[in-house]
């Protein structure tokens, strides 16, 4: 146990200036293809397929590397703006609040990474609305420990707990079948991300990282692996996002 907290603490994701990540401490590396249902709504994720790592690697970060995942120097080429725009802002400053008879859900719109995994069963929101039932109030807590992105938490109102699968410290590459496309890097277990100028964000359970280079809210993921340019702006504004852009 102690050599395994001994190697959880080395572990680390270091964001280089307009370069890639580098990921440090030996964190375990795997590969996952959205599932969704008869209905089109995705709803879960598919098994685990492990792939090699080292003690160290580089990931790419601009989308252009022909070694993908792996970072091959593709954006020294291609001149890669991987200016971090994303707010420092801790979580719970970040996110807005809805109550159900049961549930709390705290909601921080700018994380999302548009996987979609909150809109089955007439979506998240209209379901913790009615969390006094146990089918809709377990289908709620199913589709917010699933969110990927850490967007959504839920939160039990008699324990004030959230409902959070425990993750061991690890990187998934998130395939969008449905989408066509690769999805950003999801990063669970509280592993540090360290920003090009030497600060950490907020650790956290549940994030996913860009990985196709054009996200507007980098490091993090907001969905333009296959987003129009249309849709984000839409998506944008419906959440008033410009105006929350501050640090």
């Amino acid at each position: 146990m102690v050599k395994n907290n001994q190697l959880k603490d080395k572990m680390k994701i270091k964001i280089v200036k307009n370069g890639p990540y580098i990921v440090s401490g030996g964190v375990p590396l795997f590969e996952e293809t959205i599932i969704t249902d008869e209905a089109g709504h995705t709803k879960g994720l598919s098994v685990e397929s492990e792939l090699p790592s080292q003690e160290t690697y580089t990931l790419c970060r601009c989308g252009e590397s022909k070694e993908k995942p792996y970072c091959d120097g593709a954006h020294n080429e291609t001149g890669f703006d991987g200016t971090e725009t994303a707010s420092r802002k801790p979580y719970v400053e970040k996110a807005e609040v809805y109550e159900g008879p049961e549930l709390r859900l705290t909601d921080a719109h700018e994380f999302c990474d548009h996987s979609r995994f909150c809109l089955r069963s007439g979506g998240i929101r209209n379901l913790i609305a009615r969390s006094d039932d146990p089918e809709a109030k377990q289908t709620a807590i199913e589709e917010a420990m699933i969110c990927p992105s850490g967007r959504l938490v839920l939160w039990d109102k008699k324990t004030d707990k959230p409902f959070e699968k425990e993750f061991e410290p690890s990187i998934v590459f998130i395939h969008d079948e449905q989408k066509k496309c690769q999805g950003p890097i999801w990063v669970r277990g509280g592993i540090p991300v360290e920003s090009s100028d030497g600060t950490i964000y907020e650790p956290r359970n549940r994030v996913t990282l860009c990985r196709c280079g054009k996200s507007e809210n980098k490091p993090y993921c907001d969905g333009s692996h296959w987003m129009t340019a249309e849709q984000k702006l839409k998506f944008r504004k419906k959440w008033g996002l410009d105006e929350k852009k501050d640090d």
